[in-house]
């Protein structure tokens, strides 16, 4: 495997080979190009010609999920499967596509200072409204709620899932039922595409909630998009039904039942067999891709995704607080044989929380080399001692931790093996502590209670490079901020990059404040990056208008288009 600032081709099932590229987008804010990421090629080979959608909705689509979606709040905290829920539910402003652009939903436009949307300053935002969009109980959606949204997302109280960007809101003025217009405190560049994923929520239903946070909508939720909620059985399935007073194209669908199947080899004898047709977010497991690709009645490729997987200490741990330990942690890792070993060498390593396909992605970092021998000699340097067992201990700490992930994800497990196996070599004890996704994506997650966790994720706003919600010091839940700096870093140079690559639009600078923030955490590894993700995902041969969307965190976002071809 080779790491380099080109990006490799991958190979589809047909034989043809995708190439990914650059591309810088702006959306004219008359400041410099915002530079949002781009997509990284069509890395599926369906013809979006094939097909003409029926004039009503007709037919069920069943998905095929490890996890189970736990969370339907768009505002509040919740992981890629819950996003789902999200995107087919509700709607948000705008829609971030597959090539790096943003298309209006709720909007009729998108604000820029060409059209009068942003003020030259980038402090005055006016947003106008689609004026035939309903809530699925036949509520006139409005821009009053759109203020409630944005204003809710910063009530006290509240468990919102990201304040970053947002805390810069003041002055939220509904000018009229189809327009709201809004001062920001300061610049932010990333708004535009966090606005992309930031889903209106209806106030005529929350406002005045005595809680926030526990509502009846929290378990039916009520959105504008495509689909209404069905019903819901816990750990099974949860069935969506077409919204056939939706205000964009589609639905096609009269049925969308996302069906949770813990196991992943259980999952995909279920998409082997038809039981379900589509198998996304955690994919088919790569040691079946072989023979998956090969399958007479489904199309099965290698998505395109921006989430890097990795080992998250939790640095409040009173070994994992120490850098030479997470150092030595890393050095320790045999990376190129957990992805051989148990992911058939189809994801590639990576030594940044960015993904390549980013005009801020830093190819330059220093390349992680297996060296159990450089790992030893850093614990001795920071005295770590060995005892008669081998493990390893400093001034009364023991060089022990728990590594927790999904109970179920039998990939994840192994390379949990692997890592006990590499750090018990350098004196470490570590201890599996595995949960259910409903319990360790809650507050275990969100909360910081765990030691350490094998999991991935994104650090992006939206579609944006900016990772402040993942690591600025005031995204620490735990210590009362918000955002999702799970492992409790704080680093103070980082704060002040993070902090100007929001402000400044122009997108030399904001590459030179990536490319330090990389550096820096490289050094700091508040994270242990594994790979980037190289998800095999399948769909059923004849669904039409599925397109995988590295600007998404879940491929079924567009759910809404997708309908049964002939």
């Amino acid at each position: 495997m080779t790491r380099n600032a080109s990006y490799r081709s991958t190979r589809l099932e047909s034989g043809a080979m995708i190439h990914s590229r650059r591309d810088v987008l702006g959306f004219g804010l008359g400041l410099s190009s915002l530079g949002l990421l781009a997509a990284a090629g069509p890395a599926f080979s369906q013809s979006d010609a094939m097909g003409t959608p029926p004039a009503t909705p007709t037919g069920v689509v069943v998905v095929g999920l490890s996890q189970e979606p736990v969370s339907f709040h768009p505002l509040m905290p919740g992981v890629e499967v819950d996003e789902i829920i999200w995107t087919n539910i509700f709607s948000s402003l705008w829609v971030a596509q597959p090539d790096g652009s943003l298309l209006p939903d709720l909007a009729v436009e998108i604000p820029s200072v060409e059209n009068g949307g942003i003020s030259k300053d980038g402090l005055v935002w006016t947003v106008r409204l689609r004026d035939d969009v309903k809530w699925h109980d036949g509520t006139p959606f409005t821009a009053h709620d759109v203020k409630f949204s944005l204003e809710l997302i910063n009530a006290d109280g509240f468990r919102s899932r990201t304040r970053v960007g947002h805390e810069l809101l003041e002055e939220i003025t509904v000018v009229s039922d189809n327009e709201v217009s809004w001062r920001m405190s300061a610049a932010f560049s990333p708004y535009l595409a966090l606005l992309a994923n930031t889903h209106m929520a209806p106030r005529h239903l929350l406002e005045g909630a005595e809680d926030p946070n526990q509502t009846p909508f929290d378990s039916a939720p009520i959105g504008t998009g495509p689909f209404k909620w069905g019903s819901r059985t816990s750990g099974d399935n949860i069935t969506l039904i077409a919204n056939e007073t939706y205000h964009g194209d589609g639905p096609y669908l009269e049925k969308a039942v996302l069906k949770y199947v813990p196991d992943m080899t259980s999952l995909y004898a279920q998409f082997r067999t038809g039981q379900v047709d589509t198998i996304l977010i955690s994919g088919i497991p790569q040691n079946f891709y072989e023979e998956a690709k090969n399958l007479p009645d489904q199309d099965v490729f290698i998505a395109p995704s921006g989430n890097i997987e990795l080992v998250m200490p939790n640095l409040e741990h009173p070994a994992l607080s120490e850098k030479a330990v997470r150092q030595a942690l890393y050095h320790a890792i045999n990376k190129d044989v957990i992805i051989d070993a148990i992911y058939y060498g189809v994801p590639e390593a990576t030594e940044s929380f960015a993904p390549r396909e980013s005009w801020a992605f830093n190819p330059n970092l220093p390349e992680h080399v297996y060296d159990p021998e450089k790992a030893n000699a850093l614990l001795d340097e920071a005295g770590w001692e060995r005892d008669g067992s081998g493990m390893r201990s400093k001034d009364g700490v023991r060089l022990s931790f728990d590594i927790s992930t999904t109970t179920g994800n039998q990939l994840r497990e192994q390379v949990q093996q692997f890592l006990m196996q590499d750090w018990a070599a350098i004196g470490v004890e570590l201890s599996i502590n595995n949960l259910p996704a409903a319990v360790i994506w809650g507050d275990f997650y969100v909360q910081s209670q765990f030691d350490s966790l094998l999991v991935g994720t994104t650090f992006r706003t939206g579609l944006d490079p900016d990772p402040a919600a993942r690591f600025a010091s005031t995204a620490i839940p735990k210590k009362g901020g918000s955002g999702g700096n799970y492992m409790q870093w704080e680093n103070d140079e980082a704060d002040a990059l993070l902090k100007e690559g929001q402000e400044t639009f122009d997108v030399e600078r904001r590459k030179e404040i990536y490319y330090r923030l990389q550096e820096i955490v490289r050094e700091e590894m508040p994270i242990l990056p594994i790979w980037q993700y190289a998800p095999v995902e399948g769909i059923k041969k004849g669904l039409m208008g599925f397109k995988p969307n590295i600007n998404q965190r879940q491929n079924a976002w567009n759910m809404g288009h997708w309908f049964w071809g002939a």
